[in-house]
């Protein structure tokens, strides 16, 4: 069964995200893990957090995927701001382990012109420091659109942090289809090109997440601009294609196209009607 969700807000619980997805017909959902501008998060619930594992055990619903804020900067030049990156990380993973065997995505950052190669030695410090054997949940490098100095925009440089990171075990990747094709990656005329590539890089076994979106930009922008499904460059062909295609079909999918809840409601439903 197609596992198709949306982002949510986290601010009235576990609870309460579980039962707006299930609302909608989604059965999985992704929510910030706090301000998505940074900041401090929330007390854990622990009532909260009972009640929707108990919900969450009897209904077949897919993988939730928490996401880091914005403003984390894991290879800034600015020492404070790495400080913060680390920080946020590593009690997001502690709080995480509340709702244990899910996922963590986070943008791997930008080097703001220290180099790539200085931004991913800072990315596999942070993660070499926050990350425990006990920890369990997965923690997943966004593919990125390529603008500015992000690091991540090519398989090749996620391939490096992976590499450089002791407990790559727990490390795997989101691909997001709106940043992928901006970055150069044809995924409408040439998926499985793109797929095989990935594989021959990364390994498909890394891939545990899509971050399904359209996009207002053309191919090869390095830009990040997400549109509603059906609506940019992508179109509804190819979301069909990709949501269809053997190497890919049995990953969770989650919305973040510029929508509210309704509108994640209409899209799900577009989603589920081209689903084989």
């Amino acid at each position: 069964m197609l596992k198709i969700g949306c982002h949510l807000s986290a601010s009235k619980g576990f609870t309460h995200m579980i039962e707006e997805a299930l609302s909608i017909d989604a059965n999985v959902f992704q929510f910030f893990t706090r301000n998505p501008r940074g900041g401090k998060a929330k007390d854990i619930d622990m009532a909260d957090i009972e009640k929707f594992l108990e919900l969450k055990k009897n209904i077949n619903f897919g993988p939730i995927l928490a996401h880091a804020p914005y403003t984390l900067n894991a290879c800034s030049a600015d020492e404070r701001t790495r400080i913060f990156a680390h920080e946020v990380m590593a009690d997001d993973l502690r709080r995480m382990d509340f709702v244990p065997g899910n996922m963590y995505n986070f943008h791997p950052g930008s080097h703001v012109g220290q180099g790539i190669d200085k931004g991913i030695e800072l990315i596999c410090q942070t993660l070499n420091d926050i990350l425990k054997v006990e920890h369990q949940t997965k923690v997943l490098l966004e593919t990125m659109a390529g603008k500015g100095s992000e690091v991540g925009s090519t398989f090749e440089e996620l391939k490096r942090i992976i590499d450089g990171v002791e407990l790559n075990e727990k490390i795997g990747v989101c691909l997001d289809t709106c940043h992928v094709f901006d970055a150069g990656y044809d995924i409408v005329n040439d998926l499985d090109g793109v797929l095989d590539e990935f594989d021959k890089i990364i390994g498909l076994d890394r891939l545990c997440a899509i971050h399904l979106n359209d996009t207002k930009n053309s191919f090869e922008s390095h830009k990040d601009r997400h549109e509603k499904i059906g609506e940019g460059s992508l179109g509804l062909d190819a979301i069909s294609n990709i949501i269809n295609n053997e190497r890919l079909k049995n990953l969770p999918f989650y919305l973040e196209t510029p929508n509210d809840v309704s509108g994640y409601r209409e899209e799900i439903a577009l989603i589920r009607s081209v689903s084989n």
